[in-house]
């Protein structure tokens, strides 16, 4: 198989790095609120408990999103008619998964923090 012409190789390859950065993340949490390492938003910058859990999510999310993506690419070696694919669609799948980790990050850190805004 050409590898070049695969369909989620992308997602193959961003799967594993979303994995390998989930794990650094969730390994070694940064303690302190920065602006260079970390899940940076204006929600979770808020105070350190939102911090702290803003890391742990984000990083689970990262390694469950990407052991997806990993399995998404597998798809077109069960499925030979998906093998010859463009690359906006591969990279229109990383994007999707990487905007519904920020959501699904906020989203819990509005219903964690809820009673506690700052």
């Amino acid at each position: 198989m050409e590898w070049t012409t695969n369909l989620l190789q992308l997602p193959l390859l961003c799967g594993g790095i979303f994995i390998l950065a989930g794990l650094i993340q969730y390994c070694f949490t940064p303690k302190k609120i920065n602006s260079l390492y970390g899940y940076r938003t204006s929600g979770s910058m808020q105070s350190p408990e939102r911090w702290e859990f803003a890391q742990k999510y984000s990083a689970i999310e990262l390694i469950k999103g990407g052991g997806i993506l990993i399995v998404l690419a597998m798809i077109p070696l069960i499925w030979p008619s998906l093998k010859n694919g463009e690359f906006v669609t591969s990279m229109a799948l990383v994007l999707l998964f990487v905007f519904i980790l920020i959501y699904r990050t906020e989203k819990a850190l509005k219903k964690k923090f809820a009673d506690n805004p700052k």
